[in-house]
């Protein structure tokens, strides 16, 4: 009896868009267009937590679209925003973003994560 030996399968490779401009990611559109949250311009860039914070705490509030309570959507666009930008972070940055959340947390009086 004899076995057959299989080739070894090259990965396939993804067809380029020629001559188009790349597509928007559904990430990037989902953070600009989100329905929950009406977002002030470039709040993920500010480099002070409190404000950052107090960004997502007055869209939230002031959210007539969300689904959920406040303190929810705006904790949930953060972690969004975080896990969407990922390794383009830098390590300064992504620190300032945490930092966001525990003063989300006190800005809604809830408890601190240890």
């Amino acid at each position: 009896m004899t076995t057959k030996k299989h080739k070894a399968s090259k990965p396939k490779e993804r067809a380029k868009p020629r001559g188009r401009k790349p597509a928007t990611r559904w990430s990037q559109e989902a953070t600009e267009h989100s329905d929950a949250l009406d977002l002030e311009h470039d709040v993920f860039t500010l480099n002070d937590p409190k404000e950052i914070a107090a960004s997502l705490k007055r869209s939230a509030d002031q959210s007539h679209r969300r689904k959920s309570d406040p303190y929810r959507s705006a904790m949930s666009m953060l972690t969004f925003y975080i896990n969407r930008a990922g390794t383009n972070l830098t390590k300064k940055h992504k620190l300032v973003l945490e930092r966001a959340k525990d003063e989300l947390r006190k800005a809604f009086g809830r408890p601190a994560k240890n």
